[in-house]
This record gives C-alpha cells, structure tokens and sequence, in this order.
C-alpha cells in the first residue's frame, strides 16, 4: 500500500472509530442502565485504533469523539468520565504496556486511576456538590474502584488480544 492510500485509510478508520465510539457515548447519556458497560465499550475503541493504523491516528479519535461528545452531549457526567478516563485509558495502557515490566506497569497503571480518581472526585465537588451522597469511607470506594478497574483492565486486555488475534489479522484491518 503506498502512503497515500495509507493515509487515506488512516482517516476512513479514524473517522468509523470516531463514530462508533460517539455512539457509545451517547447511549451512555441517554439509556438509564449499563452507563459503565457502554463507557467501556467506548474505550475499547482506542485501542483498536492502535491497532488498525497507530497512535498519532488514536489520539486524533480520542480527542475528536471526546470533541463531538462534548458538542452533542453536553458536560454530561459520562461524557466526563469517558474524557478523563475510559478515552485516554487505550493511549495510557498502550505507552505503559511498552514498558514490558509487569509490576511497573501495574504500578502506573494504579497510579493513573489515582490520579484520575483525584480529578473527578475535584470535578464532582466542583461542578455537582450534594449530587451523591454516599455513606462509606474513602478508603473503602478507593479500594473497590481499583480492584474494579484491574478487572476492566484484564477484559480491556483480553479483548485487544481476541481481535487482534480473530479479526483485524484475519481482516487485514
């Protein structure tokens, strides 16, 4: 393939990766249920685009569906989370993952959901105080959103390995 046709091909996926994941994003804001499953869905887009063209092509997905989103949708709270988390995760897991030290990456990977924990929870007190009243600790929720997150990082794990194993090689994607 020469460079054009690469190029071109480059934007085509952008612009499907684009839309697919918007999609997703939308039906977060709108369906009352399944609003982190459908986050999730959204995130396993950028590493998809990773993988079908590279990484400067993944960060122009991420930043254009974060930019759609936020134009359609609004500063909805799950378009928030899909721009400070579930977007950027794909690109962070990807550079991490480079490292191929799997306590290393573990580490950074726990220190990235600290830190965005961080910024959401500023966000939340910020933009929507009294919104959520929750009656545990901190420490307890914190705990819980890590082992939840190193449970979606697995899946988002086994799922980049699935397809890249049974389509886009298949596909010639």
């Amino acid at each position: 393939m020469d460079i054009r046709n690469k190029k071109t091909s480059y934007i085509a996926k952008g612009g499907f990766f684009t839309a697919i994941g918007f999609i997703f994003i939308y039906l977060s804001t709108i369906v009352p249920v399944n609003r982190a499953y459908l986050l999730a869905m959204a995130s396993c887009i950028i590493p998809l685009s990773v993988i079908t063209t590279n990484v400067k092509n993944a960060i122009v997905v991420y930043m254009s569906t974060s930019l759609l989103a936020l134009l359609i949708c609004g500063a909805k709270i799950t378009v928030v989370l899909y721009i400070i988390f579930f977007g950027i995760y794909g690109l962070v897991k990807y550079y991490i993952e480079l490292l191929r030290k799997l306590y290393l990456e573990l580490i950074l990977k726990l220190l990235f959901l600290n830190i965005d924990l961080a910024i959401l929870l500023f966000i939340y007190k910020l933009f929507f105080p009294g919104l959520l009243k929750i009656a545990m600790p901190v420490y307890i929720i914190v705990a819980a959103a890590q082992v939840a997150f190193l449970v979606f990082d697995y899946i988002l794990t086994m799922f980049i390995t699935y397809s890249n194993k049974h389509f886009i090689k298949k596909l010639n994607l």
